[in-house]
């Protein structure tokens, strides 16, 4: 009688974990078609001050909260426009492991998906002002290397930052970005950049009096005292927070030498290379395409001391988060403002761009 019951038991279990898998097979995963990824928002995700998501939430909108344990943030969903967004935390740690945790979440249907990343960076006057927005074909890492303190180089040596692999600073030929060593950085599909700065090139962007003031105290570079402006320019992506004209040459340096003179160093952020790393590694899984992924940074900062400033005197204001002369709120403003063009018109004409990706021929 007792195996008798125990047999009942076993095959009621089974019946009921059956019709669970049975009943979960019935629901469908949510379809997506653009993901937003942002980086930090300040407080809530709307009516306060805000970070990088409010915009998309209260604009887009993203009216559909959905629970997001196992990452950073809560996420927003748009059902009529089938776009998800996430607040990844930043830092690079946060941004790979964020990504990977929605690459992987069975809830969502990805297959098909554009990724855009629409936040703030720090800027070179050399190439633009802030509030501009740039967005990349080139993420390229400054973490990954050898480096020597600064009182240990060489005297003919231009930096203490040496490539994995070399011997000393820019040695020929440069490593492959990706290779058994790591990663050093990512070449986005250059057709679909194109086509986002082609969409976008002629938004106007807000020109403040503060911004005004920002840029009266940089007058050596032409390119740093233009009104806000939409451009092509590549990432230089780091955790440390540098600042100052030799590691702004550096990072110059760096990115030419990787991208074999192709790409050119325009903003700083951290996330980035830990976003791609887990695109990467989920587009080996079919989870995503790693070539639907856009990259689009604005200029909330300088790089480098306005005239009559040290480093050290920038250090100081970056870290006291004095947001006198702060293009803060402005570059959060570019970002949705060049941003959300390109999600809309994804969303709109999803018939044409769900198969076919735009700026390709295929």
């Amino acid at each position: 009688m007792k195996k008798f019951l125990g047999a009942l038991a076993l095959a009621a279990m089974l019946a009921l974990t059956a019709a669970a898998q049975a009943e979960t097979k019935l629901v469908k995963p949510l379809p997506v078609r653009v993901v937003v990824v942002t980086t930090f928002e300040l407080g809530e995700d709307s009516g306060d001050t805000p970070g990088e998501f409010q915009a998309w939430v209260e604009r887009l909108p993203l009216p559909q909260t959905i629970a997001f344990p196992q990452g950073y943030h809560h996420l927003r969903y748009n059902p009529e426009k089938q776009v998800l967004g996430i607040v990844t935390g930043e830092g690079s740690l946060r941004g790979a492991a964020s990504i990977m945790a929605l690459g992987m979440d069975p809830r969502f249907d990805l297959s098909k998906a554009y990724w855009i990343v629409p936040a703030i960076a720090g800027i070179d006057p050399t190439v633009a002002s802030v509030g501009s927005a740039a967005w990349a074909e080139w993420i390229i890492d400054r973490d990954l290397s050898f480096e020597i303190d600064a009182r240990d180089i060489p005297s003919d040596w231009p930096t203490g930052r040496v490539p994995l692999g070399r011997k000393k600073p820019f040695e020929q030929p440069a490593p492959e970005l990706q290779r058994f060593g790591g990663v050093s950085g990512y070449h986005l599909n250059p057709g679909l950049v194109n086509w986002a700065f082609e969409l976008t090139k002629d938004v106007k962007l807000d020109d403040t009096p503060a911004l005004q003031k920002i840029r009266a105290r940089y007058p050596a570079y032409p390119n740093g005292q233009k009104p806000p402006f939409v451009l092509k320019g590549d990432e230089t992506s780091a955790s440390a927070w540098w600042m100052g004209e030799h590691m702004n040459t550096l990072a110059q340096q760096w990115v030419s030498y990787w991208t074999g003179g192709k790409g050119t160093s325009t903003t700083t952020a951290m996330e980035d290379c830990g976003i791609l790393q887990s695109l990467s590694f989920l587009a080996q899984t079919k989870r995503v395409q790693l070539e639907r992924v856009l990259v689009l940074r604005t200029g909330a900062n300088y790089t480098v001391p306005a005239a009559n400033e040290s480093t050290v005197q920038l250090l100081a204001s970056e870290a006291a988060e004095d947001d006198t002369l702060s293009a803060f709120i402005p570059s959060l403003e570019a970002a949705y403002k060049v941003g959300s063009p390109v999600v809309n018109e994804l969303t709109s004409h999803w018939s044409k761009y769900r198969d076919h990706l735009p700026g390709t021929t295929q």
